[in-house]
């Protein structure tokens, strides 16, 4: 997480000339132009359309939060050139202790994630988003692979949250900007140690070779606790990070991780030599097959019209060979065709909810949906 400048405090004092710092937030809602209000739209549509399209498409949910920061990186820095509207992302999105009493900017304990130090309209800042997106592509790709995509982005925005939240209640009052996503890629390092300590993933630390999970949590963890302890004795200069953020957010995810995970893909602790695409599809897969339900229970027998001759066949058949996805599939719609709802008569049609097949009546899903 970064800090803003002192520079973009004297901006703020010279654009919206309040008597006191606290009254700046309403009223920056109150007078954003059109043009504002279309800046804000455009980012948040950058932010939020990449993970929304790799959710629908199946596609990893750490390579789409990747892509979104890169790109709100991009409008931010075009932004940065132009006097008008330099500041206004940080203005309405950054995390602001001073702000952040009011319940209308609580959003800011998230979106201050998607926002990274771009430059001062005199060239562009690299290392902050680099740092930042190198971390959840190297580390969040194989934990993604490892817990499934919805506990991956729970984990990312719970970082995120807890990081802002750290920084917010150390700084309590004060009118500083902090930006980044460093919180929540602090959390995925600790959610990885907590769950798959003794995982080895490709990480740049001496060599670009495959690292302990263990080893790159714990050193990263160790300089973030080191540079806190020589701001606090004095040692060294204050500087443009916010190590207290990398902080929370690591402790936070560390402590929910195992919550999180336990149901998901791959048990916490497992040996398995690691993570790999194969390994998150075959999670997959059992979860679904978890989902296929029981044949043994008989729908029409129960209604007292047991069924005859081709559908009865059929039945024996969806029974004997009905364990696999596509065989439950192909039974179920060739029952469907030679068998009515025990309810009311009606035909039957074949219900599909992320490859688990269900029978169903096509009248009423409450008269029919078996197993």
């Amino acid at each position: 997480m970064w800090l803003e400048s002192s520079a973009t405090t004297r901006r703020v004092n010279w654009l919206v000339p309040f008597r006191h710092m606290s009254e700046m937030s309403s009223g920056l809602w109150a007078d954003l132009s059109i043009f504002g209000w279309f800046l804000i739209i455009v980012f948040l549509f950058l932010a939020i359309a990449p993970i929304v399209y790799a959710w629908g498409q199946r596609i990893p949910i750490s390579l789409a939060i990747v892509t979104s920061l890169l790109l709100c990186w991009v409008f931010q820095s075009i932004l940065q050139f132009f006097d008008g509207t330099r500041d206004v992302l940080v203005l309405a999105f950054a995390n602001a202790p001073m702000w952040q009493t009011t319940p209308t900017e609580f959003h800011r304990l998230l979106t201050s994630a998607w926002l990274h130090a771009a430059g001062n309209g005199n060239g562009l800042v690299f290392q902050h988003i680099l740092g930042n997106v190198l971390v959840i592509a190297l580390v969040g790709v194989p934990l993604e692979q490892r817990l499934g995509r919805g506990r991956f982005l729970a984990i990312y925005l719970i970082g995120a949250l807890a990081g802002n939240l750290a920084w917010w209640f150390s700084h309590w009052g004060e009118f500083r900007f902090a930006l980044g996503a460093s919180g929540a890629a602090f959390g995925l390092l600790g959610c990885y140690l907590a769950c798959w300590p003794r995982d080895e993933i490709e990480f740049p630390l001496v060599l670009i070779r495959k690292w302990p999970i263990s080893l790159i949590a714990l050193l990263k963890l160790g300089l973030e606790i080191a540079q806190v302890g020589l701001l606090s004795g004095g040692w060294v200069d204050a500087t443009s990070v916010a190590h207290l953020a990398h902080i929370g957010g690591f402790f936070v995810c560390y402590a929910v991780a195992r919550p999180i995970a336990k149901g998901g893909p791959t048990p916490p602790e497992v040996r398995d030599g690691g993570p790999s695409a194969t390994a998150a599809e075959k999670g997959d897969e059992m979860q679904r097959k978890s989902r296929m339900g029981g044949l043994k229970f008989d729908p029409w027998d129960d209604a007292g019209k047991p069924l005859e001759g081709s559908a009865s066949r059929v039945l024996k058949k969806l029974r004997e060979e009905g364990d696999e996805l596509e065989t439950r599939r192909a039974w179920l719609e060739e029952l469907a065709e030679v068998a009515r709802c025990p309810d009311c008569d009606s035909h039957l049609r074949v219900e599909i909810n992320d490859e688990v097949a269900r029978l169903c009546c096509s009248n009423s899903r409450k008269h029919l949906l078996w197993p």
